[in-house]
Formats: structure tokens, sequence, C-alpha cells
């Protein structure tokens, strides 16, 4: 079984969400001791597609032409895509409509989870499509907690011992929660904020720009680093905050569990089926319901529930995901 792992202009998204769950899939398939490559001039028995742009719908359309298997990786919605870049509302629907044009040639169609997948059911054109839901997984054997990296992030940050540290981590755009983050840092003026993350504000609305361009003395916009700084931040901060108004998964929040940092997610349907407020998370719907619980969790005024986060980090191991995307390739085979 060989499999061509195709995601066009790698490069473009290799700084994402988008690209941090191709280089797990890489290593799921790994851990499963599946051949794979990366380029569908070579041979291959299945086309595994993670991109929606023009040139990976053609090389579907080429791979079934050649009568091979195709199965298309669905880490985009219209609901997701929608909360981003400038026009994202205005063009939603054009998007929407290709991104079932994309989706529809593969004979299995995969996405992060439970949530997501129900909104593609739902979509017209995709109705009667087997779709699987597979995380895109965490990393185990980096992700982890360890007293070292937290040091080593505030060290670099100049962040002293006695300072309450919040992250954040998402591109510059909207449905991330970044305005609301940089108005929670208003007002908590003695908490330490500081945002991971980077994309161009050419592409950003308004809103965006102006919090970004925010100048408040505990506020940091720390941009794009590598993932071994997101590992010591996510070890050195009291809290990790993440505010997004949508995802299809989510990947820094379970990154933060396998760290077993405190955290505190917007209470919004994609969480529903995992995460449990006061059990194995803590949920807030507005900046005013984050302010409320961020205090409260520093303060030690709410119970620790980290302890309660192994079982869901644990079900999302790339190990696991490694043999779940293993019975999708052998099912499309026998299709």
């Amino acid at each position: 079984m060989k499999i061509c792992l195709y995601t066009e202009n790698f490069k473009r998204v290799k700084n994402s969400g988008l690209g941090r769950a191709i280089e797990h899939q890489m290593t799921a398939l790994e851990n499963e001791n599946i051949e794979y490559n990366t380029n569908p001039k070579d041979d291959y028995d299945i086309l595994h597609i993670n991109t929606w742009f023009l040139k990976s719908y053609f090389v579907a359309k080429k791979a079934k032409r050649k009568g091979k298997k195709v199965v298309y990786h669905a880490h985009s919605t219209e609901e997701d895509y929608k909360n981003g870049f400038i026009l994202a509302k205005q063009t939603s629907k054009i998007i929407k409509w290709w991104l079932i044009k994309c989706y529809s040639q593969g004979d299995i169609i995969v996405t992060p989870t439970i949530y997501s997948k129900r909104l593609l059911e739902n979509y017209k054109g995709l109705e009667n499509k087997k779709i699987y839901a597979i995380s895109n997984g965490i990393d185990l054997t980096f992700f982890e907690s360890n007293k070292k990296y937290g040091e080593e992030f505030r060290k670099k940050y100049n962040f002293k011992k006695d300072d309450k540290v919040i992250v954040g981590i998402g591109l510059y755009i909207e449905r991330k929660g970044i305005v609301d983050f940089v108005e929670l840092a208003k007002r908590m003026p003695e908490y330490k904020f500081i945002w991971f993350g980077y994309s161009p504000l050419a592409a950003a609305t308004s809103p965006v720009r102006k919090a970004v361009n925010t100048k408040l003395p505990n506020l940091v916009f720390a941009g794009y680093v590598e993932k071994e700084m997101i590992r010591a931040a996510l070890n050195g901060c009291d809290l990790y905050v993440f505010p997004t108004l949508e995802e299809t998964e989510g990947i820094p929040i379970i990154e933060a569990m396998a760290c077993k940092t405190p955290a505190i997610v917007r209470d919004i349907p994609i969480f529903d089926e995992w995460l449990v407020d006061g059990k194995n998370m803590y949920k807030a719907k507005d900046v005013d319901a984050f302010e409320n619980k961020i205090k409260k969790i520093i303060n030690k005024e709410l119970p620790s529930v980290t302890k309660n986060y192994q079982k869901t980090v644990e079900e999302r191991d790339l190990k696991n995901i490694g043999k779940q995307l293993k019975e999708v390739y052998l099912e499309v085979l026998k299709k």
C-alpha cells in the first residue's frame, strides 16, 4: 500500500495549523510503516489530499481518471472560513461551493472531528459521501509537561517568576479571537499577555489590525515561532486562553492539555463532544465570562482540572491516528 500524501503549496501552509496537521499525518503513517511520498507523479495506490487549492482539484481529477483511489482530507469548512480574513464573509458561499467540488472527488472524506463531520454531511453534494472523523492528533513524544521548558520560555521573554502569564496562539485572523484577547489584556493589566502566531496584516480585518497594533505594557505579539517555543510557552505560562470563534478541531488546545497547562476555551459547538466545562476544561462564552474565569483560575478559586486531561490527550495520540488512517486506506482500497 503506497500513499501519495499530497499538499499543494506546502511552504505556504507549513506554519499554520494545517501544516502541523500534515506533519502529524507523516508521523502517523511512519508509525504504522505505511509507505508514502508527496509527489503525485510518483507511483501510489491512494492519493490523500490535504488542500483545496486549484491544483489539488485537478490532481484529484487526474487520479480518478487513472483509476486511483482518493481520500480527501476536509480541514476547512465554510463556517471556519467566513470569520477569517478580509472579504471572507462576502466570499464564503463561493468557497463552500468550491469545497464541495473538491471534497466530492474523494472516495472517502476524512475530517478532524464529529462536529466538522456533521457540518459536511449537511452540505448538498456531500450527503452521500462516506465521512470519517479522525483527529489531526498530537505527538506525545514531543508535547509533554516539563518544568525546564517553562523556565526557557520565561527567560526568553523576560518574565519574572511571580508574573502571571497568559498565552494565546493563532494567526492574525478574526475567528481566532485575537480581538477579545487584546481586550482581556486591557481589562487585566495585572497579568502578562503574549500571543504567538503571525499572518500578513494586509489580509486581516480592520478589528484585527487595530488589535495587533495596540500598545500595552502587558501585551506582547511574539510572531511566528517554532513548535519548540510553543511547547516552552505552554509549560511556562500560568494559563492558555483559546478564544477562538470557530474551528474544525483546534490543535493548540490539545497541545496545552498534553503539557498539563491550565486552559480555558470559548464555549462553542466544536468543543461540545470532548471538552466538558468544569470536568476536563473551563469554558467561557464572551469576554466578560473569560475575564471572570481567568481571574478565578489564576487565583485558584476554581479547582484544577488538568488531572483529567489524560484520557482526551491519549485518544489523540499519533499512534492511534496512524491506526485509524490505515483502516480508512484499507477500506478505500476495497471499494
